[in-house]
């Protein structure tokens, strides 16, 4: 695919099996990173929302910390979620991670995820201003 300034692979099963980067940096300094869960060597990684939350931003982070970014060029997150009760520790994660940034962020309620283990996937846009590496 032409255009595309950088990939990150970070070796996930789902990426090869279902043929996708973790994250394309695009010429313009946006960085798309894909859906990112608690998963960590193959285990679903902490069992309430807050700690898979926790994780999967950190699978995120460390997409974007091959790409010389950090969670403070993050301008947009979306959440999912299995289940509206999980609202307010997912919200709780996402504020002590973002709280000083404040990106766009949308949480969405959906039917499930690939591993029914998981209650919440993520999904992060960062932007490469100027000054950046």
């Amino acid at each position: 695919m032409t255009g595309f300034v950088r990939k990150v692979v970070t070796g996930a099963p789902w990426e090869e099996q279902f043929g996708y980067s973790r994250a394309v940096e695009l010429p313009n300094g946006t960085v798309l990173v894909s859906g990112c869960t608690s998963v960590v060597d193959g285990t679903i990684a902490g069992g309430g929302p807050y700690e898979q939350t926790m994780n999967a931003f950190n699978v995120a982070f460390g997409a974007l910390k091959q790409l010389g970014l950090g969670p403070e060029d993050v301008v947009r997150t979306r959440m999912y979620l299995t289940h509206a009760r999980d609202v307010d520790e997912v919200g709780r994660a996402h504020k002590e991670l973002f709280d000083a940034v404040r990106p766009a962020a949308s949480m969405i309620i959906v039917s499930g995820f690939v591993d029914p283990g998981l209650v919440v996937e993520v999904e992060v846009e960062a932007y490469r201003g100027e000054g950046s590496a």
